[in-house]
């Protein structure tokens, strides 16, 4: 990577949100044309929401580890190259302040699948299974006429890691309603490489691939879905690896000849000033991203193909963000925007409305969001909010409660909130590699101020002037530590003051 001077790179966050504000053409950094371009007739102003006249088909489209900073449409990175995701900005809505409720593959999914908290819905780390009893966005639409299908990584059936079992075939049980078309594996990191491996159709049988790039291969698996005569309106849940790295390697892998595009390419400002390993990794971790947008081409291509753009929800986000080990040598798994800030877009009935939302919202959101988008009630068991009232009243956007809460596991057990203007951590300090699910015990440990250092360079916790907002920002956790069911904790003061 080439030397790139802080004052060079570093620009303030309402510079850099400003840049390539807004329009799936300003992403268009590479001079190629999106696949599917988003027709002025989705461009129309906000309109009150309405229960659909007919059921919608939901298209899901979940990336693994990427930053909302690396996609086009939230004008942050110069040099990322995503002009079909952007064309969902272009159409539909962008949500500027979406995280994850728990930043690791599993949990993350658990959480968006049954809008419950990691610690509830069953996997708050890797291996444990989802559970079973509880109502999914698959199972309730399923009971509403719907079929429910997915391509891809799962990485929500239990594993056993000592006798190698459970990465690859998902049975029926613990697919978490997905019982109509089904081509995928548990944890696809194991049972394939970049450029071969195996995922299993619904009957067990094995379908391998070889010499054809991972996102290209699940596409592909997607797309001939998508190709099938459909009686029933459909949940398509395609979701992709990268640009995760690959596991046993420990890099991410671009498709090939993709990484040499974006040598010297951009460095965001929050790694910058750290070490990590995104000195090499970025170029690959760029390719992915394309290789990620060209499969979401493929889709809305297929979608307007077939007629089915007009009564199509699409929604693209991401599980989690990436550290690039700039935070606790690990690529994600901390309280950081880096590792908790998502992408989330979407468009189609309910959504075109063409609107930027600085709202905070978060994973448990998705499954009650697209239930109420195709005229279905979320369970009672449900936590996350609705988002469609952000999107067609102004007055839901001012009294909205901009709070997000989230669990981290593995490399650190903790809890944190983020608000609007603040990253709020506390965390079990004992250092134990078999650490419960909870502690009884937590310190403060990390406090951001958002607004004045959206890149997090200075950990405000132990100044007495703030002793005010700790204490508010601790009773909102605490607050929310109750509602996920958590047993009472007590959270002690950071010990170092100045």
């Amino acid at each position: 990577m080439k030397d790139i001077s802080p004052t060079a790179a570093v620009t303030t966050s309402t510079a850099r949100r400003a840049f390539l504000k807004g329009t799936a053409a300003a992403a268009l950094t590479m001079g190629s044309e999106p696949l599917f371009a988003a027709s002025e007739q989705h461009k129309a102003a906000p309109v009150p929401h309405e229960a659909p006249k007919k059921r919608p088909n939901i298209v899901l489209i979940c990336s693994d580890q990427l930053r909302a900073d690396f996609v086009g449409a939230y004008g942050e990175n110069p040099d990322v190259h995503t002009p079909n995701i952007d064309t969902i900005a272009a159409r539909g809505t962008l949500f500027n302040n979406a995280v994850t409720n728990q930043p690791l593959c599993s949990p993350s999914r658990a959480c968006m699948m049954t809008s419950r908290y990691a610690t509830e819905a069953g996997p708050w780390k890797l291996t444990i299974g989802l559970n079973k009893q509880l109502p999914t966005l698959a199972t309730v639409l399923r009971e509403n006429g719907y079929t429910t299908n997915f391509v891809g990584k799962w990485h929500l059936a239990p594993v056993d890691r000592a006798g190698k079992n459970g990465f690859g075939f998902v049975a029926p049980e613990h697919r978490g309603g997905f019982l109509n078309f089904w081509e995928g594996a548990n944890a696809i990191e194991i049972t394939s490489q970049p450029y071969e491996g195996s995922i299993w159709n619904s009957a067990g049988e094995k379908i391998d691939f070889h010499d054809q790039y991972r996102v290209d291969f699940l596409t592909d698996r997607a797309v001939s879905f998508l190709k099938q005569p459909q009686e029933k309106p459909f949940l398509l849940f395609l979701s992709h690896l990268e640009p995760h790295h690959q596991n046993g390697i420990e890099r991410v892998v671009a498709p090939k000849g993709y990484a040499k595009r974006y040598a010297n390419s951009f460095v965001p400002a929050d790694l910058l000033p750290l070490p990590g390993n995104w000195q090499d990794q970025l170029p690959d971790y760029y390719g992915a991203v394309q290789s990620i947008d060209e499969s979401v081409g493929r889709v809305l291509k297929t979608l307007d193909e077939q007629g089915l753009t007009e009564n199509t929800i699409v929604c693209f986000l991401s599980d989690h963000g990436c550290t690039f080990h700039t935070r606790r040598g690990d690529w994600k798994r901390t309280p950081h925007e880096s590792s908790i800030r998502v992408p989330l877009l979407i468009a189609g009935p309910g959504f075109d409305s063409t609107l930027r939302l600085d709202q905070v919202v978060s994973m448990i959101d998705i499954a009650p969001t697209l239930l109420e988008a195709a005229g279905v009630s979320a369970p009672a068991s449900m936590k996350g909010k609705n988002l469609l009232p952000l999107i067609h009243s102004s007055e839901a956007r001012k009294n909205w409660k901009n709070l997000a809460y989230i669990q981290l596991s593995e490399n650190l057990l903790g809890r944190a909130i983020r608000t609007d203007e603040w990253l709020y951590c506390v965390a079990s300090l004992t250092g134990d590699p078999n650490m419960d699910a909870t502690s009884p015990t937590y310190q403060e440990y990390a406090l951001y101020n958002l607004n004045s250092d959206p890149y997090e360079q200075v950990n405000l916790f132990g100044q007495r002037k703030l002793h005010q907002i700790t204490d508010h920002l601790k009773a909102q956790l605490l607050e929310c530590m109750q509602q996920a069911g958590e047993p009472t904790a007590k959270i002690e003061p950071m010990r170092l003051h100045y």
